[in-house]
């Protein structure tokens, strides 16, 4: 399956992904000379072009009953994702989770027959579910040298 980015997600996730799903090509529309190009048209374009699946961050994109229908008229899955932190944070978060769920979304999407719909939910944005943090000179862990 080939997948497509759109240009609303960064480029550097471009190679992230390539590393991650080898076997799989993985291409960003700047790549290809399709950025500025309107969705309702990119769509079926890119449906033509053999891709399988589109990754967008265009949250929004569902309740538009054109898009809706380009993206149904397409066959492609349609993987979103969204952006809900602002700066820095917010865009290592979103692209943390994209990166994580893609190997096993595209293993998924193996294995159906037919055009599914993704929403990756993301990474909670609260340091505490997603890290520890030990100051060994306040409570040196087991392991540390005393």
């Amino acid at each position: 399956m080939q997948i497509l980015i759109d240009e609303n997600v960064p480029v550097q996730v471009l190679e992230m992904l390539r590393r991650l799903l080898p076997k799989r090509e993985v291409w960003h529309v700047s790549e290809i000379k399709w950025a500025g190009k309107k969705d309702l048209a990119l769509l079926p374009d890119a449906a033509k072009k053999g891709f399988g699946a589109f990754l967008t961050r265009d949250a929004r994109q569902l309740e538009d009953p054109w898009e809706t229908e380009a993206i149904k008229k397409s066959g492609m899955h349609h993987i979103r994702f969204t952006q809900g932190h602002k700066g820095m944070t917010g865009l290592g978060l979103a692209m943390g989770a994209v990166v994580a769920a893609m190997p096993l979304i595209v293993t998924e999407l193996d294995d159906v027959g037919s055009q599914q719909l993704i929403h990756i939910k993301g990474l909670n944005p609260s340091g505490k579910h997603r890290f520890d943090r030990v100051d060994p000179a306040k409570s040196p862990p087991p392991y540390w040298p005393r």
